[in-house]
């Protein structure tokens, strides 16, 4: 009996708090058995695949609905210009900030590069090919685009239909009455999923913790620094800014989304609270419309914390190899990243292939980012947790950006409405 009530308790509580004692379980099982703790990467595994099994067949319906139930085709076009607009903007500000701080830290100064094991690098060495890029994102088969996991195409493919069912009117009735069932569907789905996560935590920590373990951290931890501090700066400072800017309650929109990037943090996927992160937002009050464009948009083009670790990470390659950091240098270095930042969607590893190929285009050897394999799972769990935020702002901002518009065309409307004619009005009476 005490044993079934204890069972209870533990699955009332929330999920952030089952996932902290998960992370704890983690630490211990991969520290003091770490042969358990490779093993136990299978729940993480399982985990992030019921995430992607239900990610494309969530976003599509909720991405061509929430176009079919815009206003028009002009209204599509503006909200993908204003998100596409901040993503640049915000990243480039992030950037900015990032080489600001290594380069103000020194970091890399000293390293060992003759230490660094590029064995990791090989399958990686590949660079960005923009025409690939491009035929990503116009898939020739969309159900392999399924298959594959093509977001970004998948993404494509639904604004097309989106348009398409908004210019047939009444006759895309019936489809949206089927879109609106599967929808329904899967954010029921997600819910279940949702609940199994503290496994999928216990699995990754356990495997991190056995696989990498913490010796390297010591060496890099100038580098850890930056990179967290950085983040902080950009949750603590910039974000509430821009919030503070647009008039959005950025405390409450945490609190919404806290449990969620909580998951991505310690899980180290975005794709893992992709789906039920788009109802919390609805339920904070986001447009659907909004939700279902701009957060499956900014998963490509506005990796916040990503690009923060990016910059920082060739700051520190470019000291540890001697290479020029000055400012000109350094804005080339921004520049670089503002343009193959924006070309990994959908690539694995796709922060590693974006060092390797900005650091190629400046003339850094790719073997320096061997330097930081190490360690780069300490600071992909909190790049991946402001991705999370970052991307729930963004829709927050594009939301209430429009909101102003239709109430400033609200008040031109009463603006140029005729006044009422007492004569007319009693002629009529």
């Amino acid at each position: 009996m005490a044993t079934s009530l204890t069972r209870r308790r533990w699955w009332r509580l929330p999920i952030g708090v089952q996932s902290l004692i998960a992370v704890g379980l983690g630490a211990l099982i991969g520290t003091f058995a770490p042969a358990v703790g490779e093993q136990l990467k299978l729940l993480g595994d399982v985990f992030l695949h019921l995430v992607q099994i239900i990610v494309l067949p969530l976003v599509f319906p909720l991405i061509v609905l929430g176009i079919a139930r815009m206003e028009s085709v002009k209204q599509v076009g503006r909200i993908a210009v204003k998100a596409i607009l901040y993503f640049e903007i915000v990243t480039t500000v992030i950037l900015l900030i990032a080489v600001g701080l290594a380069k103000l830290a020194g970091i890399g100064t000293g390293a060992s590069v003759g230490s660094a094991d590029t064995t990791d690098l090989k399958s990686l060495d590949q660079g960005i090919d923009f025409s690939e890029l491009v035929l990503h994102m116009f898939p020739a088969n969309i159900f392999r685009a399924f298959a594959d996991g093509n977001l970004l195409g998948a993404i494509v493919f639904a604004v097309f239909v989106g348009v398409a069912m908004a210019a047939i009117g009444d006759k895309a009735k019936p489809f949206v009455t089927v879109l609106d069932s599967i929808a329904s569907v899967m954010f029921k789905v997600v819910g279940y999923v949702i609940r199994v996560a503290p496994l999928g935590v216990l699995g990754f920590i356990s495997y991190d913790v056995a696989h990498y373990g913490f010796g390297n951290l010591g060496s890099l931890l100038g580098f850890i620094t930056v990179v967290y501090v950085g983040l902080v700066i950009v949750v603590g400072v910039l974000f509430p800014l821009i919030a503070l800017i647009y008039r959005i309650r950025y405390l409450a929109l945490l609190k919404t989304i806290a449990g969620l990037a909580g998951v991505a943090f310690v899980t180290r996927s975005s794709e893992a609270v992709l789906a039920p992160l788009m109802g919390k937002l609805e339920g904070f009050g986001i447009g659907r419309s909004t939700t279902s464009f701009v957060v499956p948009l900014g998963y490509s083009f506005n990796t916040d914390g990503s690009v923060l670790y990016q910059a920082a990470a060739l700051v520190f390659i470019a000291n540890a190899y001697g290479a020029d950091t000055s400012l000109p240098a350094l804005l080339v270095m921004v520049g670089v990243l503002v343009v193959l930042s924006k070309g990994v969607a959908g690539v694995a590893s796709g922060s590693i292939v974006v060092l390797i190929a900005a650091g190629n285009s400046i003339g850094l050897p790719a073997e320096g980012v061997a330097l930081l394999l190490g360690v780069d799972f300490v600071v992909d769990m909190a790049r991946t947790g402001v991705n999370v935020i970052g991307n729930s702002l963004a829709a927050a901002v594009v939301d209430r950006s429009e909101a102003k518009r239709e109430a400033r065309n609200a008040s031109r409307q009463v603006a140029t409405d005729p006044a009422p004619d007492p004569l007319q009005e009693d002629l009529v009476r």
